[in-house]
Parts: structure tokens; C-alpha cells; sequence
């Protein structure tokens, strides 16, 4: 494979989407949501009731069509959803549905497939594990549980100002899921062995992006690879 990858995994909240765009357009790369990948199957998992812990019952992922454009548009069988798989029933579901074998045998060949034809930067839980294994620039960015709770409950506030919302319910929300990731038992949250951790906790998004950026140019260079 000629391009460069870059895999950015950590937990909720370490601010992977934010970054991974950020420096995607930076370099020109192609950014790749992975996360919106499952958000929008565990979106039409919500939308025909099934019961999601139940692995048989996602075989209608064989005829949903989901697409992520340049306009950081999420599409799922026509339907932009880009909106509706942030919201809180998708948020507290996606772990579960990501961790379904089934699931995962359709999705990370899509994913895969995208890093043949263009210099990425994908996000998620187990792209530098999993995804892509040979990725020329692995990060693991990951913040403090509360510094994450704290994002979470301000971007529900702004986004719902109407809405009582609770940072305690927040954080005890993002410890469950740190839960789910991390001990899932197909393909879990964990640092690659060749990743470079970045915490985030004290840092300005510019300062991760010029840290992530630094990096990836860094170990770029030193391959000798055309930017």
C-alpha cells in the first residue's frame, strides 16, 4: 500500500473526530469516521427495534448503503443522519452494536477497502489494532474520564439548551462505555503496542493538532514518503 494511513483510536471523549478532521485537512488527507459508520447501523438497529444484543438480527446490513461525503454527511439508505446518530439513544447503544461480530465482518472490510486508494486518516476503536494493522502513523488519544465528561455535557448544552442534562449522568454514561470497549471480547479498546499516546486532557485542540501533525510528518519524512 503506496498511500499513508493514519490511525487515531482512544476512548469517548478524547476528541478523535475533532482532531483526526482537523489534520486530515491540514495535509489533504481523506478523513474517515468510523465511528459514524456504526453510530448510523446502530441508528437503523434503533429504528427497526431489534433486540441488539441479539448477533442475528443485523442481517439487514447486507442492503443498507451508508456513505460518508466530503461535507461531513452521514447517509444511511438515502437518509442523512448525520444529526440524528449523535443523539443520546445512539450515543448509549453504539458500543454494543460495534461489538457484534456480524456487524464488524461488513464494516471493517468497507473501512479497509478505503485506505487502498487515498492517503487517510481514520479514527475509532481498533484501527491501529485491527483495521489497519500496517498503518504508517498509529496515535492513541485519550483524556481524563471527567476532562471527557466535561466536553460531553457542554456539547449537550449547547446542542439541547432547553434540556436538563446532568454531568454526573454524563460521566457515569462514559464510564460504562469505556467499560464496553475495553473488555468487549472482538477486537476492544486497547493501545497498540506501536502507537504513540497523546493525552488531550490539558491541551487546546490547535495544540493536539499540531502535535498529531508534528508526528505524522515526523515519521513521514523519516520513511522517506512523498507527502
Amino acid at each position: 500500500m503506496d498511500h499513508i494511513s493514519v490511525a487515531i483510536d482512544g476512548p469517548a471523549g478524547a476528541g478523535k473526530s475533532t482532531i483526526a478532521k482537523k489534520c486530515a485537512s491540514k495535509l489533504n488527507y481523506i478523513y474517515v469516521d468510523t465511528g459514524a459508520m456504526y453510530r448510523a447501523i446502530t441508528y437503523k438497529a434503533l429504528q427497526l427495534k431489534i433486540d441488539i444484543n441479539d448477533d442475528s438480527k443485523y442481517y439487514f446490513i447486507d442492503n443498507t448503503p451508508i456513505q460518508l461525503t466530503t461535507d461531513d454527511k452521514v447517509w444511511i439508505d438515502g437518509e442523512d443522519v448525520t444529526k440524528q446518530i449523535r443523539e443520546r439513544d445512539v450515543t448509549n447503544s453504539v458500543s454494543i452494536v460495534s461489538s457484534k461480530q456480524s456487524v464488524r465482518e461488513k464494516i471493517v472490510p468497507m473501512q479497509r477497502a478505503m485506505a487502498y486508494n487515498s492517503d487517510i486518516i481514520m479514527d475509532g476503536r481498533d484501527i491501529g489494532t485491527n483495521v489497519l494493522k500496517d498503518a504508517t502513523v498509529k496515535i492513541y488519544l485519550t483524556a481524563s474520564v471527567e476532562e471527557r465528561a466535561k466536553r460531553r455535557y457542554n456539547e449537550l448544552i449547547i446542542k439541547n439548551p432547553n434540556v436538563s442534562i446532568n454531568y454526573d449522568e454524563i460521566k457515569a454514561e462514559i464510564i460504562k462505555r469505556d467499560h464496553l470497549d475495553t473488555t468487549r471480547k472482538l477486537n476492544p479498546l486497547v493501545k497498540a503496542h506501536d502507537a504513540i499516546e497523546v493525552d488531550t486532557s490539558l491541551l487546546t485542540i490547535d495544540e493536539v493538532v499540531d502535535t498529531i501533525i508534528g508526528i505524522i510528518l515526523g515519521k513521514v519524512n523519516s520513511n522517506g514518503t512523498n507527502i
